[in-house]
Formats: structure tokens, C-alpha cells, sequence
């Protein structure tokens, strides 16, 4: 990593308050400008979050907000409302009320002396999500966007569902997760010594766990709609530099903003997981992604001849074949572009999974299939990504290819063929696909999830006729990946996937028949770059790092474990999330975070599965204190859901609340 200690231009930093349209609440920001814009005026980038730029996201904001003002430009990092610093309370994720608000403030900012008029947004998951949300609302000033590892459909590619099915690992961590952030209070030193407790009161008083919404629309309805930029893509009009990682779980969302969007569009996927891909966390390699969006803002904001146009309009990264591991330091492979999506260059390549005698092969995983899953969203720890997958492969229904002949290389979504029939009305499928090597190592490549309800639509649930066959064709995640000469391409069937999928409250089975089944892969012509120069990225750059002090944890322990009582037949995941644990900031700040995310099941019981979510987050600056300590625990009958969350907050040692929920609501797709 190289940091860039000087630069042209002499960098300003000042907090302000941002007004909304409704005369009552403001936003706190963060700017970093160049000191002459007054006289010099320059173009604005937004970055809008509910993130906590006094603390969470300070490290991060230190290497990019200074880097981009110290080329021109005015780098802005706005709270939320009811979030960080900010007035105001926050009720749910991308409301209307959080987009205005976003619309606002770029107005705000384009209206500024020291601004063209000029404005970009970028953001890495939330703030890519409403970088595109608020694109869609068209504010003038707002030119162009870089989205990273974000999501164009809120329902089926985000942490709710999943192919129609409720992601168990992350619809209630999410959701604890973000408790423990709406419950935290703004800082004295930003909005007052007077005022810091009674907003801290106002925030809450107004909440509500996130959970409760989620798991009340459980098909796709106006709720998903909402802030769901598929819903119309011609909505876009800003130019969009979409971003993402194979290891990231939003990755598809590149391919469809590819597709669809009418605006000027680019696409760029690396080896990365969910991070921006200058930070050098694994998997790598890392790039020059600060001088990458640079460009991007010059020509858009700048009118200045930067080639941003002249690039593929997709550049993606194919992975070579690796042995399974958890963490990669840098995958091998190379880049290769694209100059349409859908391209011409990937064709559609049909193997059946079975031969003509099409025997039927019952799928009855035991429910503690998909403890090897790894992360949903790896964030370049330690144990994030997939291990080995021979255990997972014996938990489910296996069909291989024949050892190939020469390398297959893959760019996109793969797809699975299943004819099929259910023994009961409700139940799930999942495919993976795993390069099989000699030695029979499994990697794997990508996976998918349907909901057997949501197989006619995600807006209805649809039960199984037991008896009856259907071809139900779904499709994987994308992936770039080249499978080797010799090894095998496995397409693993099972019915369970825990606690990625919460299961259905009965127990079933499928039963395929592989000979009227197929995988389709994207076969890429290995040969389609010959004609075009490498695709190359200049070295990671930022500006000097924040001087943060981390600390060990007082209790180190793993951060993924699994635990199996044999007398009961219980299996235990627990997870430490491990975003960054406690660290003491230049300003004095001491920043605690303690995490624990707990998955129970019962191999033959589906209606012992059970996730659950505990925070403790401790801020502390002279003779200033304030703990937040939250639970949440989501179980389920055979026709509701119970979901029960607490929270308890001090100051100074000093109780200002406590709440506790208790709700249930019923299964009606889940």
C-alpha cells in the first residue's frame, strides 16, 4: 500500500449541519475540501451512511475522503438521520424518508460556493445501495455514481431471502446488528454537551427491531419494491461504475446493472469480498481503486478525456483453480474483458447430470447441511470463506462430470435443471457447484438457493403437490472460474442448508431424476482476448491511515466454531463477526465491541433450528460513557415465527433505558 502523504491541493476538514426539507431535523457531515475552493470551486462526492463517521467508519473515511479532496474535489460523509451525529430518528432501511433526505443534501451540496454544482455519490453496500436508490430519484446536480458490493433488488439479493427463502444467518444477525447501531448515541462533542442525552432518548424511544418488518413480507411485495432499482432501471440517468467481488454476495447485481441499464454504465468484478478493493484484505489482489474512481469523476464531473469510456464495459476477474481454504491472501488468475453483457464470447453449455436409465435419486440431507458454507459476507477474515466441501457433498445427492479434457473457464450465472418432486407442500433446493480435484479436494465455485414455494414468482407462494414432477430451473450466483484439465465439475443436490436457509417446519425430501436434469454453464471462449491489450490496474493508493490504536480482545477466541452433542444430535455454530473490534481513536475516543452470533439445530428436527445475536458496544472519552448492550433470538413453529430482542443502554453508569420485545408472525413463504 502506498499513502500519499502530499498533494497538490492543501486539504480543509470541517463539520457542518446539513438542513432537510423539513425545516426540524439535520444531517451532520464531515467535509474534506480543497482549502481554495472558495475561490476555486470543485465538484462534491457524497458518501451516505448510518455508519458513525465520529467512530466506526473513521479508519476507512481517513483513507479515502482526504485522498480524493487532495485532488480536487469536496469529499463529504453524511450520518444518516437517527444515526451517528445526526438529528432525528431511523425506523427502518432505504425509507423514503432517508432518500429525500440523500436527495437533499446533494442539493445542498451543489448549492455551496466552494461546489461546481457538480455532484457524485459512492458508497460499498449501504451507501452503494442508496447511491443507485437515489440515482433512480434523479437530482439534477447528482452526475455519476460508483456503486460497490451492492444490490439492485432488495428481496432476492440482499440479507432477507434468498432464492425466495429466508436467509437464517443474516436476516437475524442483520438485524441485531443493526440494533445495535440505532441504539448507540450521538457524540457530545459533535452535537453538544446539552443535547447528546435527550437525542440519545429520542433514538430510543422510536425503536423498533428491523426484524419484525422483514419477516412480515415474506414474498415480494411493495415493502422489496421499494428502493429496488430493478423495478425500473430507466429511472437511472447518472453514469454508474458498478463494482463487485466473487466473494461478495451481491456480485449478480454487476452482471444486471450490465444488462439493463440504459444511463452509461461499467462494470468492474474482482477476487474481493465485501470491501472496497484498495484495502489489501483478502481476497486479493488489491488495486488502484481510489485512481480507478478517479477517472470515473474526472470525466463525469470534470469533463475532463480520462479513457473511462474507452475501457470493456465489463472487467472481471477469472479465478484459477485453488485447493479449498478459508482465507486466500491473493487468488491466482487473470482479467479479461468484455465489450457487450450478455457477450458473445459465453456461450450456454447443457450437461446432463444423469445418463439415459435415469434412475431417481432421493435428496434427504440431514438439517446440518451448510455448516461449511462459510460467511454470507466474507469480510476478509480468517475463517470466511468455504472450507473443503467433502462433508457437505456427503450430506447431499453428487453428480459428476467425467475428469476433463482441457481448461472450462466460466464468466457469469450458472444455471441447474432439475426435474423433481417434493413429499411435502414446502421445501427447499439448493445446488452447488465444486471443482473436484484428483486428489478429491472440493472447492467451491458458486451455489444457489429456490424456495420450492416461490418457484412461479417471488410474489406468491406456491405449494408442492406431492406426487407430481416439475422442471424447476433456477440460477446460481455469477462467478468468473477456470476448472482445470483432470478435475471434475460436481453439481451437489441437497434439500437443507443451515443456517444459511432457515427450514421449513416439516420434514421432507426430493426426489430427482438426474437423466431429465442438467447444470448450463457459461462457458467462456478461453480465446475471446487474443486481440486485446492486458487489463491492468496501478498499485493500491490512499491517504495516511487514521492513528487508531487497536486492542486485543481481553478473551481471544475463534472466530468460527462448531460444537456437535452426539447424545443429542445438536450442532452449534457460533460466529465472532470480528469487524474490527475495540480500538482507541487520536481524538481519545475508547471504542468496545464485543459480538456473538449462536446457530443451534437438531439434525432431524427442523423446528429446533434457532439463531440468535448478542452485542455489547462500550464508548468512553474523559468522563463520558455510554453502553448499549442488545439480544435477539428468532426460533419458529410450524406456523409462526418468535422473534425476542432487548436492549439496555447507561450512561455514566446510569440506566436511560431498557426495552424488551416479544412478537410472532406467521409462516406464510418461510
Amino acid at each position: 500500500m502506498k499513502y500519499r502523504e502530499t498533494f497538490d491541493r492543501e486539504v480543509l476538514v470541517e463539520d457542518v449541519w446539513i438542513p432537510t426539507r423539513d425545516g426540524g431535523t439535520r444531517l451532520h457531515a464531515r467535509i474534506w475540501r480543497p482549502a481554495d475552493a472558495g475561490t476555486a470551486p470543485v465538484p462534491a462526492l457524497l458518501e451516505y451512511l448510518p455508519y458513525r463517521k465520529s467512530d466506526w467508519t473513521a479508519p476507512r473515511d481517513a483513507q479515502r475522503h482526504p485522498w480524493y479532496a487532495g485532488h480536487g474535489y469536496a469529499s463529504v460523509r453524511v450520518d444518516l438521520r437517527g444515526s451517528g451525529d445526526s438529528e432525528g430518528v431511523m425506523l427502518d432501511e432505504y425509507t423514503a424518508t432517508e432518500l429525500a433526505d440523500g436527495v437533499d443534501v446533494v442539493n445542498w451540496l451543489a448549492a455551496q460556493p466552494w461546489c461546481t454544482g457538480k455532484v457524485g455519490m459512492f458508497g460499498i453496500s449501504w451507501g452503494g445501495f442508496n447511491s443507485l436508490q437515489i440515482a433512480a430519484l434523479r437530482p439534477a446536480p447528482l452526475k455519476a455514481i460508483v456503486t460497490v458490493c451492492s444490490t439492485d433488488d432488495r428481496y432476492d439479493n440482499d440479507v432477507h431471502y434468498t432464492g425466495g427463502a429466508v436467509l437464517g444467518i443474516d436476516m437475524l444477525a442483520w438485524a441485531g446488528t443493526m440494533l445495535a447501531f440505532t441504539a448507540r448515541p450521538p457524540h457530545p462533542t459533535a452535537v453538544g454537551e446539552d443535547r447528546w442525552l435527550p437525542m440519545w432518548r429520542e433514538r430510543l424511544d422510536a425503536l423498533e427491531p428491523y426484524l419484525h418488518t422483514w419477516l412480515a413480507h415474506q414474498e415480494r411485495d411493495d415493502y422489496w419494491r421499494h428502493g429496488s432499482v430493478c423495478e425500473d432501471y430507466g429511472a437511472i440517468e447518472a453514469a454508474v461504475l458498478a463494482v463487485g467481488g466473487w466473494a461478495d454476495p451481491y456480485r449478480d447485481t454487476v452482471l444486471r446493472l450490465l444488462e439493463h441499464l440504459d444511463a452509461p454504465v461499467r462494470g468492474l468484478i474482482g477476487p474481493w469480498s465485501h470491501q472496497y478493493p484498495d484495502r489489501g484484505l483478502p481476497p486479493g489482489p488489491a488495486i488502484g481503486f481510489l485512481q480507478e474512481t478517479l477517472r470515473w469523476w474526472d470525466h463525469w464531473l470534470k469533463d475532463e478525456p480520462t479513457g473511462v469510456l474507452d475501457e470493456p464495459i465489463l472487467r472481471a476477474w477469472i479465478n484459477d483453480p485453488v485447493p479449498p481454504a478459508t482465507s486466500y491472501e491473493t487468488m491466482p488468475g487473470r482479467w479479461v474483458g468484455e465489450d457487450t453483457w450478455p457477450s458473445p464470447s459465453v456461450g450456454w453449455d447443457e450437461r446432463p447430470l444423469g445418463g439415459p436409465a435415469d434412475e431417481p435419486v432421493i435428496v434427504r440431507s440431514p438439517l446440518h447441511t451448510g455448516l461449511d458454507a462459510g460467511r454470507f459476507f466474507p469480510f476478509g477474515n480468517a475463517t470466511d470463506l468455504p472450507p473443503d466441501q467433502r462433508e457437505e457433498d456427503g450430506r447431499s445427492a453428487c453428480f459428476d462430470s467425467a475428469p476433463l479434457d482441457e481448461r472450462v473457464e466460466i464468466l457469469g450465472r450458472p444455471r441447474v435443471r432439475l426435474r423433481l418432486d417434493s413429499a411435502t407442500p414446502r421445501a427447499h433446493v439448493i445446488a452447488r457447484i465444486c471443482d473436484v480435484a484428483p486428489d478429491g479436494s472440493s472447492t467451491l465455485v458458486t451455489r444457489g438457493v429456490l424456495n420450492l414455494l416461490s418457484r412461479h414468482g417471488r410474489e406468491q407462494a406456491v405449494e408442492w403437490r406431492p406426487g407430481t414432477y416439475e422442471d424447476v430451473e433456477f440460477e446460481l450466483n455469477a462467478t468468473g472460474y477456470a476448472f482445470p484439465p483432470g478435475h471434475r465439475v460436481r453439481v451437489a443436490v441437497s434439500d437443507a442448508y443451515w443456517p444459511w436457509v432457515w427450514p421449513h417446519g416439516e420434514r421432507g425430501q426430493l426426489t430427482v431424476r438426474p437423466g431429465q436434469s442438467a447444470l448450463l454453464l457459461p462457458v467462456r471462449d478461453p480465446g475471446a482476448d487474443a486481440a486485446r491489450p492486458p487489463i491492468t490496474f496501478e498499485g493500491p493508493e490512499q491517504a495516511p491511515p487514521l492513528p487508531v490504536t487497536v486492542d486485543p480482545p481481553a478473551e481471544p477466541r475463534p472466530e468460527r466454531t462448531v460444537t456437535h452433542d452426539v447424545a443429542t444430535g445438536e450442532y452449534v455454530l457460533e460466529v465472532d463477526p470480528n469487524y474490527g473490534g475495540s480500538r482507541t481513536y487520536p481524538d481519545g475516543l475508547r471504542y468496545e465491541e464485543s459480538a456473538r452470533e449462536t446457530y443451534r439445530i437438531r439434525s432431524g428436527d427442523p423446528l429446533s433450528a434457532m439463531a440468535s445475536s448478542r452485542w455489547t458496544i462500550r464508548l468512553r472519552r474523559g468522563d463520558w460513557a455510554a453502553e448499549v448492550v442488545t439480544a435477539m433470538e428468532l426460533r419458529a413453529t410450524a406456523e409462526e415465527f418468535i422473534m425476542d430482542s432487548s436492549i439496555e443502554a447507561r450512561a455514566n453508569g446510569e440506566t436511560v433505558a431498557t426495552r424488551a420485545w416479544h412478537r410472532t408472525t406467521p409462516r406464510t413463504s418461510a
